[in-house]
């Protein structure tokens, strides 16, 4: 059965370059453009029929795609920010609820739901102006609410681990809806059970967050912008941070008393000590403002992205006995 016939909308040979912050990668051999839950479960199922293998795609940032492309479906979900709001069918939510940036958007009892692929950008707008704290953190930190959930992502000392409260997601294996409180979400250091089971699929989420002072909130959620934008290599195209934080050990902490931070040190100095600040392989550059960013010049292959890395890896094994371990995925 040909795919076309159980999903006409689906499109063939789309580049991935263009659908990622990397800018990098081949073609995928069918694309489909996913704005509801119902599309994201058709696409699947479709896929599943015509035994293909298939792939969810958020924002597209933390992910390198190969040159040669991706040989199956490509998902993409794609959520209007009209599609914020408080479900009365989730088993976290209550009836009723106040209209905020939107029609469609409703927060209630400090609990905010968002599908899957709303961009977790405008919900940390949508939090400040219904003054509620909790999601500041993760002010310019460009992608998905689910890519966000899925890895547990975090900054400043916040993570998402913090403020979920639930998710509902599809289970490919079981084929069907389930969901699933915090605890049972496992996290981990930049890690969930969504990412470590691709089976499970991402559908809604929702956050319980403190009532707050506006301005306050805006003003660090302004602050943390600001830093992205004066620490990060945001001129050039990149997947974000490349590398996790590894755990601190003793010897760091004595020869680096200054760069312990919650536990970890940072991969980024880690790499500025190894001597490999501006590293060029082919057009992929280790940036100069960021060391844990790996930038794309122009024209710069996985191949290159992926030479780097080994090279990195190699020489902080060397320098610090440390293995460290990618936070972007690579498909």
């Amino acid at each position: 059965m040909e795919i076309k016939e159980l999903l006409p909308e689906v499109q063939e040979n789309i580049s991935l370059a263009q659908h990622t912050t990397f800018k990098i990668g081949g073609n995928a051999k069918y694309f489909f453009v996913a704005q509801t839950k119902d599309n994201i479960l058709k696409a699947v199922k479709a896929a599943q029929k015509c035994g293909l293998p298939f792939f969810i795609l958020g924002g597209g940032s933390n992910i390198l795609f190969s040159d040669n492309g991706f040989d199956g479906l490509i998902v993409k979900i794609q959520n209007p920010p009209a599609r914020i709001a408080t479900p009365a069918h989730s088993r976290y939510s209550v009836s009723g609820g106040q209209s905020v940036a939107g029609g469609k958007s409703k927060i209630q009892n400090n609990i905010i739901y968002a599908e899957a692929g709303v961009m977790l950008s405008y919900l940390v707008r949508l939090t400040e102006e219904a003054g509620l704290s909790g999601l500041e953190w993760a002010a310019g930190i460009y992608g998905t609410v689910g890519g966000a959930v899925r890895g547990n992502a975090g900054a400043f000392g916040g993570q998402i681990l913090d403020v979920l409260k639930g998710v509902e997601y599809f289970d490919v294996v079981k084929d069907e809806i389930r969901q699933c409180n915090n605890r049972e979400c496992h996290f981990d250091y930049r890690s969930s059970i969504f990412k470590e089971n691709k089976n499970l699929i991402i559908l809604s989420c929702e956050f319980e967050l403190q009532k707050g002072d506006k301005e306050n909130i805006k003003e660090k959620i302004d602050k943390y912008e600001n830093y992205r934008l004066e620490r990060h290599p945001l001129n050039y195209p990149s997947a974000g941070s490349i590398f996790k934080n590894p755990k601190l050990r003793e010897d760091i902490i004595k020869n680096y008393p200054k760069i312990a931070k919650n536990g970890f040190v940072p991969a980024g100095f880690l790499i500025e000590q190894a001597g490999l600040k501006g590293k060029i392989i082919g057009k992929a550059q280790i940036s100069e403002k960021h060391c844990n960013f790996i930038i794309n010049l122009g024209g710069a292959t996985a191949k290159n992205v992926l030479k780097l890395i080994g090279l990195v890896k190699k020489e902080i094994k060397n320098k610090f006995q440390i293995d460290l371990e990618e936070e972007i995925s690579v498909i």
